[in-house]
């Protein structure tokens, strides 16, 4: 038996075997596919989350990730780290969900600043720091999700939300101010 369909991706995480998945579900392998999909699920879920602030939404997302994933491994060349790219396709992936799911009255009145309340959910795994991340407005959290969690500059993060260096500076600034109040309560 192929020695990667004995390993339960769940116990054992192997870097050594990943470049081996990655070829394999490029060839349409669903256990190689399966492998990296333990792997990374909850670390993409938890991306998901914290830019969406909403679990069902952030859910759907995660899954569609994945079915992209399946859908155009191929597209992956290995110019970068695999967890990069697919960090990167996931980010993008949200952002279009979001975009997407804009009511037309937030279109024209611009009301994604409005601080999310009533989506707040307790997960039990999640730190005091993700709930309130999850409180912030919209843009101030993906801003700062962006930036201080995922590492992007503010050049890549203007880039992909529309807008201006200066303004996803202020956005995280404005996010770390709030979080700090937020903390301090």
């Amino acid at each position: 038996m192929d020695k990667l369909k004995i390993i339960d991706a769940n116990k054992c995480f192997s870097p050594d075997l990943e470049p081996q998945w990655i070829a394999q579900a490029q060839q349409g392998d669903q256990q190689a596919f399966h492998h990296l999909y333990q792997s990374y699920h909850r670390r993409i879920y938890a991306l998901c989350w914290r830019m969406m602030a909403d679990k069902d939404s952030a859910e759907d997302v995660c899954q569609e990730v994945f079915v992209q994933l399946w859908q155009k491994i191929s597209n992956f060349r290995g110019e970068s780290k695999f967890s990069t790219w697919l960090h990167s396709v996931a980010t993008n992936i949200v952002l279009g969900h979001i975009r997407k799911n804009k009511t037309w009255i937030q279109r024209i009145f611009s009301i994604e600043d409005q601080p999310v309340k009533d989506t707040m959910v307790e997960m039990p795994e999640c730190s005091n720091l993700d709930q309130k991340i999850q409180t912030l407005p919209e843009r101030a959290r993906l801003v700062f999700v962006l930036f201080a969690i995922e590492g992007y500059r503010h050049e890549e993060i203007a880039n992909m939300l529309g807008m201006a260096v200066g303004t996803s500076k202020a956005q995280y600034h404005r996010a770390r101010t709030l979080l700090r109040e937020s903390l301090s309560e």
